[in-house]
């Protein structure tokens, strides 16, 4: 027994790296801009400690990393929105880069994809509009 799978392509990953303690306050600020959710997950950093800890800035080792998939339509708007609540204007607050996906698949109601089978383009508000 095969199942459809529903591809969506209009999305983009959008991956953020910030000091431990900030990702709580990146998340909420791009919900707030249109994401729907994000993982969250700890690292640990090597490399560009060296580099700055030279110009006196101390920088702590243990990052977190935010990952989040978001429609492309709202993608640029939810990156200025975090580039702004991780500080990343800050030398050492961490770095941030989008990459478009070709082929993301997940769970999308059978109401939803009537809708857009049928061309009608109108979101109601709770609607999960950018996973589309």
């Amino acid at each position: 027994m095969s199942k459809e799978i529903v591809v969506l392509t209009d999305v983009v990953l959008i991956t953020c790296i910030v000091q431990r303690g900030v990702a709580d306050a990146v998340v909420h600020a791009a919900r707030e801009a249109g994401a729907q959710g994000a993982t969250i997950f700890f690292a640990r950093g090597v490399g560009l400690a060296e580099r700055l800890g030279l110009l006196s800035i101390t920088i702590d080792a243990e990052k977190e990393i935010i990952k989040m998939v978001v429609s492309s339509d709202l993608a640029d708007h939810i990156f200025e929105k975090i580039f702004i609540a991780a500080k990343l204007d800050t030398p050492g607050m961490g770095f941030m880069y989008m990459t478009h996906l070709e082929k993301a698949a997940t769970y999308v109601p059978p109401e939803l994809i009537e809708r857009l089978h049928s061309g009608d383009q109108r979101y109601d508000e709770g609607d999960n509009q950018d996973e589309l």
